[in-house]
């Protein structure tokens, strides 16, 4: 059998019970055999009164499979973190935490939402390859949504209303390969600058639209598409198209998106297009970060993202 479940039967078939979740984790997080996170030592024997929990035979500590982890201290079933886990990485539009509450049957939406906002963390990957190549970069804007508000915006490049977002987007054979999207302060030079030499390798070259704020990005070679009355996705088409698709996902997943939590969601969006074609191993890799993730509490994940 594959290290993924295929489909939704050979899921349940395949982590029917907390114990088949536990031996899952322990496999991807000792593959070979525990170690102790405290001293090192590789001998250590499994507790019987203590749930998926070593104990380690050279300083005694006890570590449970989930200990340190994005699993850290919570109360949930393994069975509905795997769940969970399934559902935002394979439905090819996720999945909102009042739609998981109600399928996963949990008791409460803050409940569902803390355990999106933990995968949802799991989502980048720790030093991941920068776009490569040729790579389409522009910037859009999306209506900024207060708590029960409906979407706003305001005209031209102000902010005023409005969420600011780059984007990029590797160009393969003539086909989009990976994105990038981070949201923005604004559009100027410095914050352009920031999201290139984040997310695009050096060397890379950046196709842009013209605008003022791209020439002299470090480590890139910049390469301008005055757009004048031309249409920018008749220049930019891939990124544009990733544009779209953000938009129409923000509004139907999640009615529209709101400042205080604007990176995650973008973080999401990225992590499921450029799966796109491996939805069902995205699964195995979104529970695989997830065990190299420190915990993270309820207060601070509500805390609202630094802005960029």
């Amino acid at each position: 059998m594959a290290d993924f479940p295929r489909s939704l039967l050979e899921f349940q078939r395949r982590f029917p019970d907390a114990a088949a979740c536990a031996a899952w984790l322990t496999a991807q997080r000792w593959p070979d055999r525990f170690v102790c996170p405290a001293c090192g030592s590789g001998r250590a024997w499994a507790l019987a009164t203590k749930a998926w929990t070593f104990e380690c035979a050279a300083c005694h500590r006890q570590t449970s499979v989930t200990a340190g982890t994005v699993l850290h201290g919570s109360k949930l079933p393994l069975t509905v973190w795997f769940w969970a886990a399934y559902l935002m990485a394979t439905h090819s539009n996720g999945i909102s935490a009042l739609q998981l509450q109600q399928q996963l049957g949990l008791g409460s939406y803050k409940s569902a939402w803390l355990l999106c906002a933990k995968l949802r963390r799991a989502m980048v990957a720790p030093g991941r390859a920068p776009l490569a190549g040729l790579v389409e970069v522009d910037e859009t804007e999306i209506p900024c949504r207060a708590q029960d508000d409906p979407p706003t915006g305001g005209g031209g490049r102000s902010s005023q209303g409005k969420l600011l977002i780059a984007g990029a987007a590797e160009v393969q054979d003539g086909r989009p390969g990976r994105i990038r999207l981070a949201a923005l302060e604004d559009f100027s030079a410095k914050s352009l600058h920031g999201f290139v030499a984040a997310d695009l390798a050096p060397g890379a070259t950046a196709k842009t639209d013209g605008w003022s704020g791209y020439p002299g990005a470090p480590g890139v070679h910049h390469e301008p598409h005055v757009i004048g009355p031309m249409a920018a996705h008749v220049v930019l088409p891939w990124v544009h198209r990733v544009f779209a698709n953000l938009k129409t996902w923000a509004l139907g997943v999640y009615h529209g998106l709101r400042r205080p939590h604007l990176q995650a969601y973008l973080d999401e969006f990225v992590f499921r297009f450029n799966r796109r074609r491996t939805r069902h191993a995205a699964f195995r890799t979104l529970l695989g970060i997830g065990l190299t993730l420190k915990p993270a509490t309820y207060n601070m994940l509500i805390a609202p993202e630094p802005r960029a």
